[in-house]
């Protein structure tokens, strides 16, 4: 019965995936008008039903890991009944997921370009897939931690080789629409996937949850093996050895436009994960609201995220990306300090820390594109070895100040606001700081890049 419900929501997801991103796939190519679409980097012509076909592959490819990390946020507290935990151990599975897949940027950009896009792609799904069966069926915490780590390390395939197959399969003109759609894919998820998981955990148990993520990585898997075409054929020269790994990774770091606002972008990106990880704690826990409650909570404050990312590609408009930078993180630093002394005066109820984390999530959704963009703008060859870099260290930074809440956050909001607020502090100052190193600017004059997890 586990299963066949696990199935059934499973495909149902997939399914929404692959309707939504379906329409909005029209919307785009409606204006081409012909019959054929040119794939120009391959020299192929495919019809617009294959086209698609291939964005709604791509675009589940990005989903599968904001679903997972999302989706089961609702049930921290009958994970840790069920575990004979606490949700503070609980919160520590979303620690380990967070290192997982910072450590997997890094793992998979060589690897993609060393035996080609789809054994490594391939290999990461089946890890997922047998992951997900293994946290659905676990009877200890901390095996569940652990499983938790691994299936992270498997679904950063996913999303490092949809990445990568959007560079090789379109032509430079068409690659904003392209990231722009897989990105709404992925601001949509955490919209959806708490929501979802609020009803399904309150009808049928936290277990259900990774049987339908263990479902929709077996879609995905089949409609990669079918659906998606060779990219790139495996490169023997490209060495798999540490040395010139890590020092193409140094080249990256020791640039000073990179560290600055990778830095600083990081740091301040810190407070999105500090607030994932937090959720939960602060919701059901400390203002008692139910799961199902939750998930909309959750689904609101997504929506001033997503909301001023496309506010901001107005703004680039009239302003330069390093203007709204240190306008973002000066608003956020303000924001979060009022946020801090509103909390420890215990001056906040449910409605007005809601407003708060609203403002805050704000702010991050104007600075993350604008800092990625950026951290990116001086490299065209490594322009993949940035990207890794780049994502390990959003995701790594993440993954720290989760560690945090899990260990500080128990019967008090505080200690999690002030990471929030720590965190801004010190990415301003980074920027700041780092600003004085960079002798010429190097600018992404289209003001859409952003790094996916």
């Amino acid at each position: 019965m586990l299963f066949s419900r696990g199935a059934g929501y499973g495909l149902l997801c997939y399914l929404f995936i692959i309707n939504f991103t379906l329409f909005y796939t029209k919307y785009f190519t409606g204006k081409y008008g012909c019959c054929t679409l040119p794939l120009q980097k391959l020299k192929l012509q495919v019809t617009k039903q294959k086209y698609i076909a291939l964005i709604l592959i791509l675009g589940s490819l990005t989903a599968l890991g904001p679903f997972s990390i999302d989706m089961y946020l609702p049930g921290f507290t009958a994970i840790a009944t069920d575990l004979h935990t606490t949700v503070n151990k609980v919160s520590l599975s979303l620690s380990s997921y967070f290192i997982g897949i910072s450590a997997g940027q890094l793992l998979y950009g060589p690897l993609l370009d060393r035996f080609g896009r789809k054994k490594p792609l391939y290999i990461g799904l089946v890890v997922y897939i047998l992951a997900s069966l293994g946290c659905a069926l676990t009877t200890n915490i901390d095996a569940f931690i652990l499983l938790r780590f691994v299936q992270a390390v498997g679904s950063c395939a996913a999303t490092v080789a949809s990445m990568a197959m959007v560079r090789d399969l379109f032509p430079a003109k068409d690659t904003p629409k392209v990231f722009s759609l897989l990105m709404l894919v992925v601001g949509l998820s955490p919209m959806l996937a708490p929501t979802i998981g609020g009803y399904v955990i309150a009808a049928f148990g936290w277990h259900i949850i990774f049987i339908i993520l263990m479902v929709m990585g077996i879609g995905i898997l089949l409609a990669s093996r079918f659906g998606l075409p060779h990219t790139r054929n495996a490169d023997p020269t490209i060495s798999l050895k540490p040395k010139p790994i890590i020092t193409n990774f140094l080249n990256v770091f020791t640039q000073p436009q990179f560290y600055t606002y990778a830095l600083s972008g990081g740091v301040a990106f810190s407070g999105l994960f500090t607030y994932v990880a937090g959720s939960p704690l602060l919701f059901m826990d400390i203002f008692k609201v139910s799961g199902e409650l939750y998930g909309w909570i959750f689904a609101f404050m997504s929506v001033s995220f997503i909301g001023s990312s496309q506010l901001n590609s107005v703004l680039l408009r009239k302003y330069k990306s390093e203007q709204l930078v240190y306008f973002g993180l000066a608003l956020q630093c303000v924001i979060s300090i009022i946020f801090l002394v509103a909390a420890i005066n215990n001056l906040l109820g449910l409605y007005s820390t809601i407003v708060m984390l609203f403002l805050y999530l704000g702010c991050l959704g104007l600075t993350n594109p604008n800092t990625a963009g950026l951290s990116l703008a001086p490299f065209s060859k490594n322009a993949g070895s940035a990207s890794a870099l780049l994502g390990a260290l959003q995701l790594g930074l993440g993954a720290m100040a989760s560690v945090l809440v899990g260990i500080l956050v128990k019967d008090s909001m505080v200690p999690m606001v002030a990471i929030m607020a720590g965190s801004t502090v010190t990415a301003l100052l980074i920027l700041l700081i780092g600003r004085r190193n960079i002798k010429e600017l190097a600018e992404n004059t289209d003001g859409d890049s952003v790094v996916m997890h």
